[in-house]
């Protein structure tokens, strides 16, 4: 868009291919055709007041807030134009309200109606001091009000949910809480209501406002309409501490915004990222950092005296203590590192060199989650030192890629559960571009009705044989160029899908996009907090990349053979193969085998754990050392595209330290230097490391075969709702009351074989344990039950004793006998 004064239009260059030319309050614009004349008024400079436009939302001329003067073909329109739903023309000679009296009275008027009803307690207000209404009230209306009579009311607040909560005496209708929730997330529970003076913004009877992105539609409210529950009367804007953020609790990461006073965290807020989250948050990421501040947090170091109790002690005890009984276990069996998934791609850096360096072993794994050596060799073919940028031979996958692809297929993953701003992108192409989405699934979820996908439905353990033969119509798409595959981390529990995967890929020519769940996981790949990379990808068998890191580090000769997987590594702990373990924010529930993980970490003979909170894992540690979460703590995030996402400290961090500064420190003490002493250090090295991508040959496992269920038997399902017992998301009660109810999901052929109800409880059982939930029926193939991972009443795995493709008993819970 080219921008000259009027009086130069006697020399007129030629219009753009494209583009129309047009008059904004004297100035000659050449803009492109289709464009909103609001739009192109902001790209010169100059500010219309609205409140119903949002760029990221259609059109809905709800306020007439940005009323301006439009002639054509030197006529002028009858009354002015709202200019957030007219595009520009070419000719077209607009005078907004700099310009013209007339435009200026019109939003003046509109002002002055909307001020009727609308209630004069900005100083009560959360919206107060950060208001459009109050900021255009004072530009763009009038100094006194003609209006005496008794302004409208209504009972206040009125819940929508358990966390969003409207005054509707506040409401100015400019639609865009509803627009939102119909168009970008795809949940219409919130509508206009009546109509004329009695129009208001509300919920069906018995229907709250149930979206896992509710939270948006607070942020974008242009008045206090729409509050949140947890925030609601506890500051005032100007009084808060803002500091630019990313979200911890997936592998999106979503640009926010911490907002803190007097040292304790009370809203965020989404941030303003186009390539990633644009100006969206999902709840969770909204809502779930009261974990900040739980009675559970550890703010001091604890060690485990004769008598077997857990007492505080100072930093200096705690770490001599570790370092002498990890110096011993080095020196005899040996030590197992097991990071976690979320952690800062620093600290699992310093995790990766703190194994090699200090532990001098390959036994580190960040995948607290059921996981494969396939998937490993997966990661290192496809996924492994691809980023946004710079990228030789291989695009990486992103969100812009999956908005402008013309098919995806998504594999092992339900995207609105696991990644919600992936979701939204999905859902965005195939509303505004017709992209074809194709889903590999037992069942037709939520996401996949919204984002319109074809479901290719599979039995757990069988998903491989699916996408080896995806069918011709699902081919033929993912054949078109820029086609996208996206694969999740629960692809390691089916075994040869990421096998089938790559072949599928290649066959194709789509790119593979990994998305795992956890924020740290991307990040701990490229660190090497694996058993068998290194560092930025290197295999530990290569004896080169072993020698150029031995010079960086100046350290001895690194190990040479791959070492143990998180599972194995517990296995070895557990028969007395490995002395001690070193463990960073692993919740044992999520392993494979939550007993058989929860025995190793008993049996180990000398236990180290780095947390936040108390869990199962410090309840049976020697030694407990607090690290800082990351409110308090600096670094980055690489999330599931490679693309790095920094952050900064949020709250004081006196008495916890990052996981970097302790293993450094730890490192110390055991007479290694790792040189981690801060984020920006670990960050630094790992960054003149760089990348060595070794060109590893994709997997070939074969496909595994589905369980054949016999009698009163299911094949299990299972998968993790976005909202649910997550450990980050305690003492948030708002958020868990907006969670999905758990179910049994079965098929109707299925639930009549084994004597089910819908809507009556069944008792899901193994010789182990039994969860019971009610029944609801759905779109799985025969023989299979669905059940939430972690969710209430549905902790699958510690219950159970089984995972996704497993066999287990389904019977009516009434007079089963054992159902609990």
């Amino acid at each position: 868009m080219t921008l000259t004064p009027e009086k130069n239009t006697t020399e007129e260059t030629p219009v753009p291919e494209g583009h129309v030319r047009l008059t904004i309050d004297g100035h000659v614009v050449d803009a492109p055709k289709g464009e909103l004349l609001i739009r192109t008024c902001e790209r010169i400079g100059i500010v219309i007041p609205r409140f119903c436009d949002h760029p990221l939302l259609d059109p809905a001329g709800a306020c007439r807030q940005c009323l301006v003067e439009v002639e054509m073909g030197g006529r002028p329109m009858p009354k002015p134009q709202a200019s957030c739903t007219m595009t520009v023309a070419d000719g077209m000679v607009v005078k907004t309200q700099n310009t013209s009296e007339r435009a200026d009275k019109a939003q003046q008027g509109v002002m002055e109606l909307l001020l009727i009803n609308h209630p004069l307690d900005c100083p009560i207000c959360d919206k107060g001091g950060e208001c459009p209404l109050q900021n255009q009230a004072m530009a763009h209306g009038r100094a006194d009000s003609r209006f005496v009579e008794r302004k409208r009311t209504f009972p206040k607040p009125l819940p929508i949910s358990s966390q969003v909560l409207l005054d509707r005496e506040r409401c100015v209708l400019c639609q865009r809480c509803t627009r939102f929730s119909e168009e970008i997330a795809g949940d219409p529970f919130i509508d206009l209501l009546e109509r004329g003076a009695n129009q208001q913004i509300g919920i069906a009877e018995d229907q709250p406002f149930q979206s896992y992105f509710s939270g948006n539609t607070i942020q974008i409210c242009p008045v206090g309409a729409l509050t949140s529950a947890a925030y609601r009367f506890r500051s005032r804007p100007f009084d808060l501490r803002s500091t630019p953020g990313t979200c911890e609790h997936c592998s999106s990461g979503c640009d926010m915004r911490t907002d803190s006073r007097r040292g304790t965290v009370l809203r965020r807020l989404a941030g303003n990222d186009p390539e990633v989250n644009e100006e969206w948050l999902c709840d969770k990421g909204r809502f779930a950092f009261r974990y900040l501040g739980s009675a559970r947090r550890i703010t001091r170091p604890l060690v485990r005296r004769a008598d077997g109790e857990l007492e505080e002690a100072s930093w200096t005890e705690a770490l001599q203590i570790a370092a002498d009984g990890l110096s011993a276990a080095r020196d005899g069996a040996g030590i197992g590192v097991l990071p976690g998934g979320r952690l800062t791609v620093e600290d699992a850096y310093s995790y990766a060199k703190f194994a090699r360096v200090a532990a001098r072993t390959n036994d580190i794994d960040f995948r607290s989650r059921p996981h494969s050596g396939e998937e490993l060799e997966f990661l290192a073919a496809h996924v492994v030192g691809t980023a946004p940028e710079g990228v030789p031979g291989e695009a990486a996958v992103t969100f812009e890629k999956i908005e402008n692809a013309p098919a995806v297929l998504t594999v092992a993953t339900d995207p609105e559960e696991e990644s919600g701003i992936v979701f939204l992108r999905l859902r965005k192409a195939w509303r505004k571009k017709g992209l074809r989405h194709f889903q590999v699934a037992p069942f037709t979820t939520t996401g996949a009705e919204k984002t319109g996908a074809t479901v290719l439905h599979a039995v757990p353990g069988a998903e491989a044989a699916v996408v080896a033969d995806p069918g011709a119509d699902a081919t033929a798409a993912l054949e078109q160029p820029g086609a996208v595959i996206l694969v999740g981390d629960r692809a390691a529990e089916s075994p040869g899908l990421y096998s089938a995967v790559s072949a599928l890929a290649a066959r194709t020519g789509a790119s593979i996009g990994w998305l795992p769940r956890r924020a740290g996981d991307r990040g701990a790949l490229e660190a090497g907090a694996v058993p068998t990379l290194l560092p930025g990808g290197r295999p530990v068998t290569d004896a080169a990349a072993r020698a150029e890191l031995e010079r960086l580090w100046g350290s001895g000769p690194l190990p040479a053979e791959p070492g143990r997987d998180g599972d194995a590594i517990l296995a070895a702990a557990a028969a007395g193969e490995l002395a001690a373990l070193v463990v960073g924010g692993v919740d044992p529930h999520d392993m494979a085998d939550p007993q058989a993980a929860i025995t190793a970490l008993r049996e180990v003979g000398f236990l180290v754990s780095l947390e936040i909170h108390t869990s199962a894992v410090t309840e049976l540690a020697d030694v407990v050392l607090p690290v800082a979460p990351d409110a308090q703590r600096s670094g980055s995030y690489v999330n599931w595209e490679g693309r790095n996402r920094p952050f900064g400290v949020a709250l004081d961090a006196t008495g916890v330290l990052p996981d970097c500064r302790v293993l450094d420190t730890l490192g110390v003490e055991m007479d290694t230097d790792l040189f981690t002493q801060t984020p920006a250090a670990a960050a630094g090295e790992l960054a003149r490391l760089g990348t060595r991508r070794a060109g590893t040959l994709a997997p070939s496992v074969a496909a595994g075969e589905p369980r054949r269920p016999g009698y009163g038997q299911a094949v299990l399902a299972t998968s993790r709702q976005l909202v649910d017992d997550a450990s980050l998301a305690i003492d948030e009660p708002a958020l868990a009351g907006t969670a999905r109810r758990p179910y049994v999901k079965l098929n109707a052929a299925t639930a009549e074989r084994l004597g089910l109800t819908e809507g009556e409880d069944a008792a899901v059982r193994t010789d182990r344990g039994t969860i019971t939930l009610p029944v609801a029926l759905a779109d799985t193939p025969d023989g299979v039950v669905w059940l939430p991972t972690c969710s209430p009443g549905s902790h699958v795995r510690p219950t159970l004793g089984a995972g996704h493709g497993d066999l287990v008993g389904v019977v009516p819970a009434t007079g089963n006998g054992s159902a609990s």
